[in-house]
């Protein structure tokens, strides 16, 4: 499962209530009412719980988020956050090889995972009547992960080869990691969330302890459950599962050490092909960077859809072009805006390129019409409000505003600045952030297959 690239939820209006434990519970508060009532508690070894009660349907979503992702890493063990996330369902302590999903499913459940540059995520669907067991296999694999030297053999091989199907044989797979690689010299964003393949094979057991120990502990966690169950009832049984955990020592700071771009990059990626592409990316703020709401706005009116700005003209007026995307994710640290088009076999990356760079251009030169901009504001509205629809997609908005922001409250304040985004904020950051010299470049050069280098 992959994040979406902009964390889609809207605002909550949450009640009080009592917590079990140090802190005590508060609300989390919204700036809009969407129906959607989520309490805050606390452990008192760290462990941080969201709750929030839906009694539609008798069932219940329960997401783990670990502030912990590739961004955590160093060189010679990048790819170990996600290593965990298959770590994680191949046994512990009670709970062995395989029954994880076993328990689970056996009993009308669903799990899944994702690991990030800024956080790994687990979660699991499951009926009403199926919490306590929930609890249970995550606080067993929360205690008492199976660290061996069989278990790490065995997913390491896993990971690996989901390295060489993603990655090294995928052309936007590969393209996405050599843009990375080109536009960040020195901060942890420079290598991929799967890993470096020498870096997989250099990882040892006392890596996974160490990292275990630091990132996997109660007080580095965000717990959230969704759904049809009673908040006091639910609350005493998190306590029973999860308050025996020791907290671990504080995670390392990760510098912000990113010098400034000061010249476009170019980057080739010689790989067969029946037509060439090229990725773009130009460094952006943080998630804390008030321009993020103008850049979503023009990151939605350039490429989302098949209206959008580049589609438009690439593909349709131009006819140059197979596809052509824009967008980002919201990133703790200075992420990247990217662009993303794949071009028709008889025409060159440079037409494109200069399409989809005039196409920009226009926006920070001329503005966008009000008409156009709020339309994009209504696409990620409805955006944000699609993903409230489920349990699931509640729980995963909630941890991941709780990460980005420490609060999920920040859910409202953010539709709320999607919303007063104007004509002159979009044209503003198109100009201050998309000029060449803060750009990098992947271009994709075809060659037959089997062509030697």
């Amino acid at each position: 499962m992959t994040q979406p690239w902009f964390a889609r939820a809207a605002a909550a209006l949450v009640s009080a209530s009592l917590a079990l434990s140090s802190p005590p519970a508060h609300a989390a508060a919204g700036a809009q009412d969407l129906g959607l009532r989520i309490t805050r508690h606390e452990l008192a070894n760290g462990l941080r719980i969201y709750l929030c009660e839906n009694h539609t349907v008798p069932t219940m979503s329960l997401w783990t988020f670990y502030r912990v992702g590739s961004r955590n890493e160093r060189p010679g063990i990048t790819g170990i956050s996600h290593l965990f996330e298959h770590l994680m369902f191949n046994g512990a302590k009670k709970y062995g090889p395989e029954e994880f999903d076993k328990a689970l499913e056996s009993n009308g459940g669903f799990s899944n995972a994702f690991t990030d540059k800024d956080m790994t995520a687990y979660y699991e669907d499951f009926p009403s009547s199926t919490l306590d067991l929930v609890m249970d296999l995550e606080s067993d694999r929360m205690r008492d992960l199976d660290l061996s030297p069989k278990s790490l053999s065995t997913e390491r091989e896993v990971v690996k080869e989901e390295r060489r199907f993603r990655t090294d044989n995928s052309i936007p797979g590969k393209m996405g990691e050599l843009l990375y690689a080109g536009a960040y010299m020195a901060h942890p964003y420079h290598w991929p969330v799967v890993g470096w393949m020498a870096d997989l094979d250099s990882i040892k057991t006392a890596d996974l302890v160490n990292y275990f120990r630091t990132f996997y502990a109660p007080n580095n966690c965000t717990m959230i459950l969704v759904g049809d169950f009673d908040s006091k009832a639910a609350l005493a049984g998190i306590e029973k599962y999860f308050s025996s955990l020791s907290p671990g020592p504080p995670p390392p700071t990760v510098p912000d050490n990113e010098p400034p771009q000061t010249g476009e990059r170019r980057i080739e990626h010689h790989f067969p092909a029946q037509a060439s592409s090229f990725y773009a990316g130009y460094h952006i703020p943080a998630v804390t960077s008030p321009d993020l709401y103008p850049l979503e706005v023009l990151g939605t009116l350039l490429g989302t859809g098949e209206s959008s700005r580049l589609n438009r003209r690439l593909v349709y007026q131009e006819q140059i072009a197979l596809s052509a995307s824009a967008g980002f994710r919201w990133r703790l640290d200075p992420g990247l805006f990217t662009v993303y088009v794949e071009m028709s076999p008889e025409h060159a990356v440079a037409e494109g390129e200069k399409s989809a760079y005039d196409e920009i251009a226009k926006v920070a030169a001329e503005g966008v019409p009000e008409r156009e901009l709020t339309k994009a504001k209504n696409q990620v509205r409805a955006d944000l409000l699609r993903s409230l629809k489920t349990n699931e997609g509640r729980g995963e908005q909630i941890g991941t505003y709780d990460l980005l922001f420490g609060d999920p409250g920040a859910m409202g304040q953010a539709l709320a600045r999607i919303e007063a985004v104007k004509a002159d904020d979009v044209k503003r950051v198109a100009k201050q952030y998309f000029e060449a010299r803060n750009r990098t470049v992947v271009v994709l050069v075809p060659e037959k297959e089997g062509a030697t280098p």
